[in-house]
């Protein structure tokens, strides 16, 4: 999870539409990806056909996008394309970034000065689809007040913020990604956070999830949820259904059918 840092508003639609994902002034974006976005986030890898920039086409190019304010206030679009080679990181030593890069690292948590002189903590990533350091300030990283209704302690809270793996009663452990585009890697195929945001609890559905960093999954186990994720469930379809809303929680999770035969108990 991390916070929300932009707004629909904010988007940049001129410079979405010239990379074809507007049409009929309608964004064209998967509802994954488009939370990615505004949250600072990469999306996913995306195919984007016949871009259009400072006078030239680009038949097709591989990217992952993400949003970043320029000095004017508003947010330009970056695309990330695949890279031939590691893109180095100012924050990394030659050692630190072969680490990561090889895969004997998830992360790294470092202590940073950025270029506004502002010391902040940092986790860094590598993201070996484009061959690129992600760096993600970590307070920015927004940890679950509960997953499948277990409260988390202050400690596992500030374990998750720093990019370790955090494990909770029922079994269920989670790990922030910046490299994954819902911003976490879990040992379960799905599971539901709730986290209070300004003065109101929200509940947040993850499903799809790719496993835990190096380590291989049962994928029966992985969907097998337990009775305090369907509590979660059941308690976010009230609040749903209390705001007026017809719920979709029930059809949202048995999408998950298609990666191990079904969420069940």
């Amino acid at each position: 999870m991390i916070k929300q840092v932009y707004t629909k508003q904010d988007l940049p639609m001129e410079a979405l539409q010239k990379a074809g994902l507007v049409h009929d002034g309608v964004l064209i974006l998967d509802q994954d990806d488009l939370k990615s976005l505004l949250s600072g986030r990469r999306t996913d890898m995306l195919r984007l056909e016949k871009l259009e920039f400072d006078g030239m086409v680009i038949d097709a190019l591989d990217a992952k996008l993400s949003l970043q304010r320029n000095e004017s206030g508003s947010l330009d679009l970056l695309f990330h394309p695949i890279n031939k080679e590691p893109k180095a990181s100012k924050y990394l030593t030659r050692t630190e970034a072969d680490m990561l890069a090889r895969g004997d690292a998830v992360n790294l948590q470092k202590t940073v000065v950025d270029d506004q002189g502002r010391k902040k903590e940092v986790l860094i990533e590598f993201d070996n689809e484009t061959n690129e350091f992600i760096v993600t300030d970590t307070e920015k990283i927004l940890a679950p007040d509960s997953i499948n209704d277990i409260p988390l302690t202050p400690e596992q809270k500030e374990r998750y913020r720093k990019g370790k793996e955090v494990e909770i009663g029922d079994g269920t452990t989670v790990q922030y990604s910046g490299t994954e585009k819902q911003g976490v890697r879990s040992n379960k195929l799905a599971f539901i956070a709730s986290v209070l945001i300004d003065g109101g609890l929200s509940f947040l559905l993850y499903k799809g999830l790719n496993a835990l960093f190096n380590k291989p999954r049962d994928q029966r186990k992985a969907g097998k949820m337990s009775d305090g994720y369907f509590k979660a469930w059941d308690k976010m379809e009230q609040q749903e259904q209390a705001k007026g809303f017809k719920s979709d929680i029930h059809s949202e999770a048995a999408e998950g059918e298609e990666y191990d035969g079904g969420l069940s108990r």
